[in-house]
């Protein structure tokens, strides 16, 4: 059974007012004094799971450890999200599980020399970027077999795109789109999809390609909708905003897995990846970014606008075998009728919003809704 693990990003608001807290340095800084005090110089980690900045310091990171079971996967993520708020607590904060933020931002780089030379490079690209992704790292036994993930998974990701949406808002407007993040990511030089690689010295090769042009600081901004990991012998899936409901998320990361299992089965028995541009693709992205659920998607195997729902039906039938395999399926098949049903994380935004609410009111619900 394959490995997987998640990184989520989450913003830091005020406790009362649901303000940005531009506390993530200061946390992460006190949360390791702590644990070197109590562990006599080493950082403390949950079962493996850490926190660590993210570029602005409204943000904080939760990193889970490697796992093969999902409930063993589920429970490190909530821990993360609990120990993340735990740590905001002490200087007045919550986490808040928000694709984007509402409110207008005006955020405060974490002051690094790889940030730096970022915004020195990238300009307002990097000064605006204040955006909360939920990646998912699943276990490859070779680039080779990593790539040929990469390139059979292509078609499925402007689902997960749809089923995560959850950044409607934008500097105190409402977008239009329900995962604005994505667009917003868009910026940056090499995000989005791929064409099919075919190898995996066709993948390196196009890498060391980009790297020669002087435009991108280091292997670290190969931001593919979906790549091999520059640090862990995964690939990396990065299209989802992250969730606030927790078990959004887990079944999220249940997908993704099952997702690679099927592609590396697919390659072992000689199936081809299916050939379709990565113009259709981005297409169907943008759609899934746009819409969500709510309207009509790209359908990955027939390449033209159907209902949502047969997007994300046709997307479960591809995965149920390992999802059955793994022994995953009835608690995905579960949460995804539970999105349908109800809507993504976008939508219960609009919906406070559009109950009388304000977006204080929309942060500060994340904020309650981000921990169990």
């Amino acid at each position: 059974m394959r490995s997987f693990g998640v990184e989520e990003e989450f913003l830091l608001v005020d406790a009362q007012t649901g303000n940005h807290a531009a506390v993530g340095e200061d946390l992460i800084a006190a949360q390791n004094d702590r644990s070197a005090t109590r562990r006599g110089g080493r950082p403390a980690a949950t079962r493996g799971n850490f926190l660590t900045t993210e570029v602005q310091r409204e943000q904080v990171e939760a990193v889970t450890a490697p796992f093969t079971c999902l409930s063993d996967l589920a429970t490190a993520l909530n821990e993360g999200r609990a120990e993340a708020n735990r740590q905001a607590m002490v200087f007045g904060a919550r986490v808040a599980a928000l694709g984007t933020s509402p409110l207008p931002a005006l955020p405060h780089l974490v002051q690094t020399s790889r940030y730096r030379a970022m915004e020195d490079r990238y300009g307002v690209a990097l000064r605006e970027q204040l955006m909360c992704g939920f990646h998912v790292h699943v276990a490859v036994d070779s680039p080779d077999e990593g790539v040929a993930v990469l390139d059979r998974i292509r078609i499925w990701l402007p689902t997960l795109i749809a089923l995560s949406a959850n950044s409607p808002y934008w500097q105190g407007k409402d977008t239009g789109y329900a995962s604005f993040r994505y667009q917003v990511w868009r910026r940056w030089p090499t995000a989005g999809p791929t064409e099919i690689f075919g190898s995996a010295r066709a993948y390196q090769d196009l890498v060391e390609m980009l790297l020669s042009c002087n435009v991108l600081l280091d292997r670290g901004q190969i931001y593919f909708d979906a790549r091999l990991s520059a640090t862990y012998p995964t690939v990396e899936i990065r299209v989802p905003d992250v969730c606030t409901d927790p078990a959004h998320a887990v079944a999220l990361a249940a997908i993704v897995r099952a997702l690679v299992e099927t592609a590396a089965q697919d390659w072992a028995e000689g199936k081809q990846p299916p050939a379709v541009p990565a113009e259709m693709l981005r297409l169907a992205s943008w759609r899934a970014s746009r819409y969500g659920i709510e309207d009509d998607l790209i359908h990955p195997e027939l390449n033209r606008p159907r209902p949502a729902k047969e997007s994300v039906e046709a997307l479960l039938n591809h995965v149920e075998p390992a999802l059955s395999e793994t022994g995953d399926r009835t608690l995905v098949e579960r949460t995804v009728r539970q999105i349908l049903a109800s809507g993504t994380g976008a939508s219960r935004q609009r919906t406070i919003m559009n109950s009388g609410g304000n977006l204080r009111k929309v942060i500060l619900d994340a904020a309650e809704r981000s921990t169990i």
